[in-house]
C-alpha cells in the first residue's frame, strides 16, 4: 500500500480546516451538571417544526429538546469526531478522539465512556487504542452477533498544519512556548520518518465480550467517520474512501465472517464535473425496501458543502450516481427508526452553527425539512452528531463541540424527541 501525503482524511490541504477553525467544557464525574451549562430547567423546548414526506408534504412535525447537555469529562482535552452506539441490551457506547491538545495535534487516541441509562450518567472514559501518531476520527458499530467494532483512521496532518509553522516561528512573538513546542517534538519524534509514514492508514479493532478485552489494530480497506453498517442478509457494508492508497477510491467493502475480513464490493461512480478526491466522509443505511442509501460529504464546486446521496438496490454491488438532496450540512449519519423511517443528523457550519435532522418516508427518495437539534455554537468546530433510538422512542444525539466558554472542543449531547 502506498503512503502519500501528510494529510488528514478531509483534505485539510484543499483548506478545509480553514473553515473548521474560526468556544473545553465537560462535566464532572457522572454528574449530571456539566461545566458552565445546566440541563434545561424549563421542560422540553420545541425548536421548530418541519415537513415530513415528500416536499409538498404530508404532515408536519417538530422536534422537540428534553434535555442538552456536555457528557465529557476532560476539559483539558480536545474531543473529537464522535460514533454513539446503542447494544442490543440498551447500553449506550460512545468512542471519539480524545486526549488531543487541539484540532489537528499528534495526540490524538480513541477514548470509549459507557452509559447503562440512556445517557443520564456516563462511566469515567477508558482509551482504547493510542498509537505513535494521530488516531483521529472513531467510528463504532455492534453486529447482530454482538461484536463490538471500533474504527479509526491515523494522520499526520499536524506536520505541515501546525508542526512546520511552530518550528519557523520559534522565539518569535507569534511562537508557541516552548514547554508546548517541546511537548509536540517528544511525540513527532518517537518514531524515524519513514516509520511515521508506515503508520498511516485505517483501522479497526474489535471486541467480542461487550468491550472488555479488545483485538490489536487491524487495517481495513477504507475509513469514514461513523464506520460500518449492518446489512439485512447478515453482511457488513462500509462505505468510505481509501485514504491512503494512490487511487483514493470511494466506494463500499464488505465483511462476511463478523468484521474480521474485509473485501472490496464496488466503487462510487463520480458525478459529472466532480472529483472523486473532493467526497468524503460517507455513511450508509439500509431503507425498509432493501435499498442501500450512501450519504457523502461533498466539496466539489457544485452543491459544495452539501451531502450528496447515492443508492444501490443489488445489495451495493452497483452504486447511482451521487446527486443533491439539497441539504447544505455535513457529514450525515444515517439511522433507521424503528417505525421505519430514516433519519439524517448532520452537523450546520454556518449560523446558526449546531446541529440539524431531517426524516425521510420513502427511503430516501425525499427528505423533510430541517430539525433542528442544537442551534447554538460559535463557531464551525462542531458536528459529526450520531444519533440512536432509546427503547421509549426518544432519540438521543452526540456531536462534538467547541463552545463559547471553553477552550477546547467538548462532547455535548441532546434528548429529543420527533413530534407532530
Amino acid at each position: 500500500m502506498q503512503r502519500l501525503k501528510t494529510i488528514s482524511r478531509r483534505g485539510f490541504s484543499n483548506g478545509v480546516a480553514g473553515a473548521l477553525l474560526s468556544g473545553a467544557a465537560g462535566s464532572v464525574g457522572s454528574s449530571r451538571i456539566a461545566w458552565g451549562q445546566k440541563p434545561d430547567e424549563a421542560g422540553p423546548i420545541t425548536q421548530q417544526a418541519a415537513t415530513t414526506g415528500p416536499r409538498d408534504g404530508i404532515h408536519e412535525t417538530r422536534a422537540v429538546i428534553h434535555e442538552t447537555r456536555v457528557i465529557s469529562q476532560s476539559p483539558e482535552h480536545y474531543c473529537g469526531w464522535p460514533t454513539l452506539t446503542r447494544r442490543s441490551n440498551g447500553q449506550l457506547l460512545v468512542v471519539w478522539s480524545g486526549g488531543r491538545q487541539q484540532h489537528v495535534c499528534p495526540f490524538g487516541r480513541v477514548d470509549m465512556m459507557r452509559s447503562d441509562d440512556d445517557g443520564d450518567h456516563w462511566t469515567w472514559p477508558r482509551t482504547l487504542l493510542d498509537g505513535p501518531i494521530d488516531d483521529r476520527d472513531a467510528g463504532m458499530l455492534e453486529t447482530a452477533k454482538g461484536t463490538l467494532l471500533v474504527t479509526t483512521f491515523t494522520s499526520l496532518a499536524y506536520v505541515d498544519y501546525e508542526l512546520k509553522k511552530a518550528l519557523g516561528n520559534r522565539g518569535s512573538d507569534q511562537g508557541w512556548p516552548e514547554s508546548k513546542l517541546q511537548k509536540w517534538l517528544a511525540a513527532h519524534e518517537r518514531l524515524t520518518a519513514e516509520q511515521r509514514q508506515n503508520e498511516l492508514g485505517q483501522w479497526m479493532i474489535r471486541s467480542t465480550d461487550g468491550g472488555i478485552l479488545w483485538s490489536e489494530r487491524y487495517p481495513t480497506i477504507v475509513n469514514s467517520p461513523h464506520g460500518p453498517i449492518q446489512l439485512a442478509d447478515g453482511r457488513l457494508l462500509y462505505a468510505g474512501v481509501k485514504l491512503w492508497d494512490e487511487s483514493r477510491e470511494v466506494g463500499v467493502c464488505q465483511s462476511q465472517d463478523d468484521g474480521q475480513t474485509w473485501q472490496w464490493l464496488a466503487a462510487i461512480p463520480t458525478r459529472p464535473g466532480d472529483t472523486s478526491a473532493n467526497y468524503h466522509e460517507l455513511h450508509a443505511v439500509q431503507a425498509t425496501d432493501g435499498r442501500i442509501i450512501v450519504h457523502i460529504r461533498n466539496h466539489n464546486t457544485a452543491n459544495n458543502r452539501e451531502t450528496l446521496q447515492s443508492e444501490s438496490s443489488d445489495g451495493g454491488k452497483s452504486w447511482t450516481v451521487p446527486h443533491s438532496i439539497d441539504v447544505w450540512g455535513l457529514p450525515s449519519f444515517l439511522l433507521r427508526l424503528r417505525d421505519g423511517r430514516l433519519l439524517m443528523s448532520y452537523g450546520y457550519r454556518r449560523r446558526p452553527f449546531g446541529v440539524q435532522a431531517r426524516t425521510s418516508e420513502d427511503s430516501g427518495t425525499t427528505w423533510s425539512q430541517p430539525l433542528s437539534v442544537a442551534a447554538d455554537g460559535t463557531s464551525g468546530d462542531l458536528g459529526y452528531p450520531s444519533t440512536v433510538e432509546l427503547a421509549d422512542g426518544r432519540l438521543l444525539t452526540v456531536w462534538y463541540e467547541r463552545m463559547k466558554q471553553s477552550p477546547k472542543a467538548i462532547l455535548r449531547q441532546a434528548k429529543w424527541s420527533i413530534e407532530s
